[in-house]
């Protein structure tokens, strides 16, 4: 099973997979921005973007190795990442259903002033220019597919750890969520 985690930055995704993580044996982290990573890592570079996400092999590549992990190690994994072009989400939902993995997809929500804040307020990443810009991009979505693919959790008063233990009984529940 993959327990899918999106939402858009500043949601809590990476902190709150972590704790889900934790809290369902045998589970791991897969964090799909690595395959992205590796893909910016090709010399010379794939053409010019401004978001792997938009690169034709990277939604493949993330179905294939959520496969292969699963494969081996037979657990089920935790996938924080932001996807908001719906023709992406389908795609790797598609392509995951055709191996008969089963996806809980959560969306952790936050007003816009809390993500807002969150980002500028980061310790970590620091305040960061693309990250804010992806707030209106997330919005859209928001409104006008994701909210309906997925189990919303509102997280603008809800701690990472309130948001995990209400995606881990849910899974547990066997509550199906679309994919």
């Amino acid at each position: 099973m993959i327990i899918w985690v999106n939402g858009t930055h500043g949601a809590g995704k990476t902190t709150t997979s972590s704790l889900v993580q934790q809290l369902i044996p045998g589970s791991r982290v897969f964090d799909a921005e690595k395959v992205g990573e590796t893909l910016m890592d090709i010399t010379p570079g794939l053409p010019a973007t401004d978001n792997f996400q938009h690169w034709a092999p990277w939604r493949p590549l993330v179905v294939e190795t959520a496969r292969h992990v699963i494969d081996y190690t037979g657990s089920t994994l935790v996938m924080p990442m932001t996807v908001l072009v719906e023709e992406y989400w389908r795609e790797i939902a598609s392509g995951l259903a055709q191996h008969n993995i089963p996806v809980r997809h959560f969306v952790l929500h936050a007003d816009q002033d809390t993500l807002r804040d969150r980002i500028m307020d980061d310790r970590v990443m620091g305040p960061s220019a693309f990250r804010l810009k992806h707030l209106e991009a997330y919005a859209d979505a928001a409104s006008t597919w994701l909210h309906d693919e997925a189990k919303v959790i509102d997280t603008t008063h809800a701690s990472p750890s309130e948001a995990a233990q209400q995606i881990t009984e849910a899974c547990q529940q066997g509550a199906q969520t679309p994919a």
